[in-house]
């Protein structure tokens, strides 16, 4: 695969951060020296400079400056003075001004407030990572605004791809896409949670119960990938009339456990919405 040719800044030096500029040098993406980062810690950018080697700042103007796609990786609550100072203090600076494509992986912030803040001319995406990005196993939902052409919305792919898988929505999707994949995977560990509580309260030891329980996901999930079939069809072929997975799968379903599910979703999608600045 060809390196992509382009500098690519981070404006925040975070956990998402670092997963996409690492997975991007594992994935041959880009070379380390491609890529720069600025953070309000040095403690922070010490340790990325040692460990990847990409260039480092506290100036997040000279890292706008420098690069031709900027990840803009800061919390959502920082985000409106992050692009305040970017649009007071770097578009005026000498070679600043060029277009880049902007990238955002903060929650729910949409292109509407980006574009705002730097300007309607420039390509924007609006990414929905997950934490699993972190082990290179990420899903992500993207999101482009119309001045993003093929080559920045295969840029973006591209980049997206080196942690994990990557869907293309229209963006009015995006907070379901918090609701399933963003925030998914603390359902997934809620749901772990309670089976190793449940295993060690039958009696097993914690370390018992807690292989138990990983193994066993990590096994249901392999085997749904490797049969191409529906979790309902493979659900009833393990659950045996009047055996031990129809008893525990009836107490869940006397107790709601499915609308449950969907219902914190909705809530989920809903605090997504409520948390735009627009």
């Amino acid at each position: 695969m060809a390196v992509l040719e382009k500098n690519i800044g981070f404006i925040g030096g975070g956990n998402m951060a670092e997963a996409i500029a690492g997975g991007m040098i594992q994935a041959g993406v880009c070379r380390a020296e491609q890529i720069w980062a600025s953070d309000i810690s040095e403690e922070r950018l010490d340790y990325l400079a040692r460990t990847y080697g990409i260039h480092t700042s506290m100036d997040n103007c000279a890292v706008f400056a420098a690069c031709d796609i900027v990840v803009l990786a800061v919390k959502p609550q920082l985000m409106d003075r992050v692009l305040t100072d970017l649009t007071e203090q770097c578009q005026s600076e000498e070679g600043a001004a060029r277009d880049r494509l902007i990238v955002s992986v903060a929650a729910g912030i949409p292109i509407a407030f980006i574009e705002s803040r730097l300007g309607k001319d420039l390509p924007i995406v609006r990414v929905m990572p997950n934490t699993p990005a972190l082990a290179l196993s990420g899903m992500s939902g993207m999101s482009v605004n119309v001045n993003v052409g093929e080559q920045d919305r295969e840029n973006a792919t591209r980049i997206l791809e080196s942690i994990g898988k990557v869907i293309i929505f229209d963006e009015v999707y995006l907070d379901a896409v918090t609701a399933v994949s963003g925030s998914g995977p603390a359902y997934v560990f809620y749901f772990l949670e309670a089976m190793m509580a449940g295993g060690a309260a039958l009696g097993l030891s914690a370390e018992d119960a807690k292989t138990l329980s990983l193994e066993t996901i990590k096994g249901a999930v392999t085997l749904l990938e490797g049969y191409g079939e529906a979790p309902e069809g493979l659900r009833r072929k393990v659950t045996s009339p009047g055996g031990t997975t129809e008893a525990a799968l009836k107490v869940m379903t006397d107790a709601g456990m499915k609308e449950t599910i969907q219902a914190a979703m909705k809530a989920a999608r809903d605090r997504a919405r409520e948390l735009s600045p627009m």
